[in-house]
């Protein structure tokens, strides 16, 4: 019997995927959380084969977190659920500890499938990821943009920025009124969203 853990913040979303898994043989949904800080506590409890955590929840510290579960649990594979808008998490999911990514569109058998493989130690990568993940190009912002918008993205004023970076106040004012424009946005934590998406602050 493989055990899963299931970490899907929309209420409706998660009753769902953990009806249509319970419908399996072989699957049995051992944990049902809405937020992914639940999830080591419910792991030592009972510990699963299978940790299915949609992407949403990787933002903030949930890559540490997923770090953490993945070291007190090295026999759970997490599967991480995402759309296609946001190829940079992707990447960076499965550079940490993820072991496999399906797309939100995929079928309920193909989220079987993936579930069943990662089980028996296989690595799973939804193809229209995939190709997501390489269609959505290099980014628009030099190195010293990105330093600026990951520096400026920590909610510190201009004035802090300038001193953390050794620049002027002036200029930092100018590097992010160019990041603004690059990136389509209205200010400063809407473009580290969009930055952090595309992974061009991976």
């Amino acid at each position: 019997m493989i055990r899963i853990l299931l970490v899907e913040p929309m209420n409706l979303l998660r009753g769902a995927l953990a009806a249509t898994l319970s419908l399996e043989e072989d699957l049995t949904v051992v944990a049902e959380l809405g937020r992914l800080h639940e999830a080591l506590g419910m792991a030592r409890a009972v510990p699963p084969d299978v940790a299915v955590v949609d992407i949403a929840l990787l933002a903030g510290d949930g890559l540490q977190l997923l770090a953490r579960l993945g070291a007190e649990h090295p026999g759970c594979a997490t599967l991480v659920l995402a759309g296609p808008d946001a190829p940079g998490r992707v990447t960076r999911a499965l550079d940490g500890h993820v072991r496999g990514v399906i797309g939100t569109q995929a079928a309920p058998r193909e989220l079987i499938r993936a579930i069943r493989r990662l089980s028996r130690g296989e690595r799973v990568i939804d193809a229209r990821l995939a190709v997501a993940m390489v269609a959505a190009g290099r980014s628009p912002l030099s190195a010293r943009e990105a330093d600026v918008l990951r520096v400026a993205g920590s909610g510190m004023p201009s004035a802090e920025v300038a001193a953390t970076l050794h620049l002027t106040a002036g200029t930092v004012r100018n590097y992010l009124s160019v990041i603004l424009r690059k990136t389509g946005t209205r200010n400063r934590l809407e473009a580290v969203r969009v930055a952090e998406d595309a992974g061009w602050l991976a």
